[in-house]
Parts: C-alpha cells; sequence; structure tokens
C-alpha cells in the first residue's frame, strides 16, 4: 500500500480545469497545493501526472488521504 501524504488542507479543493496536464502535490507539502511545487524532494513522494481532456469542473484532494488520488473520495471526513 502506498504511504500517504501530510495532510495540507481538510477538504477539497473545487476547480474549473482547463484541458492540459497538471501534477498533483501528493506529499501535502506544497506551497500551491494542490499542485506540485516540488516540495516533494528528498522525500519517497512523486506528484500525479493528470491529464485533463475537456474543461470540467475538478474536486481536489488536498487531505492527501484519498484512495482515488488526485481526487477527493471523502476522506477528509475521516481525520
Amino acid at each position: 500500500m502506498m504511504k500517504k501524504g501530510k495532510v495540507a488542507e481538510k477538504s477539497p479543493l473545487m476547480m474549473e480545469m482547463q484541458p492540459g496536464t497538471y501534477f498533483w502535490c501528493a506529499c501535502g507539502r506544497s506551497n500551491n497545493q494542490p499542485f506540485c511545487d516540488g516540495s516533494h524532494k528528498g522525500t519517497e513522494f512523486t506528484p500525479k501526472e493528470v491529464k485533463i481532456e475537456e474543461v470540467q469542473s475538478v474536486f481536489w484532494c488536498r487531505c492527501k488521504q484519498t484512495d482515488n488520488p488526485p481526487f477527493c473520495d471523502g476522506s477528509h471526513n475521516k481525520l
């Protein structure tokens, strides 16, 4: 089982996303949540690459405890 990152926030962030490639922070250390800023360097974590094909609303996980990374699955409700 993959180790879970540090809790950055106890709620998801809903964003209207444009098509493109994004890198979700898995470690919870980024100052640019929910996206990677390189703060994982020196840890066992790597960001998760996410390709968005069309404009859509996304609930990005910020608690880093989701079982469906990078998306919120409600795991923050158990924290």
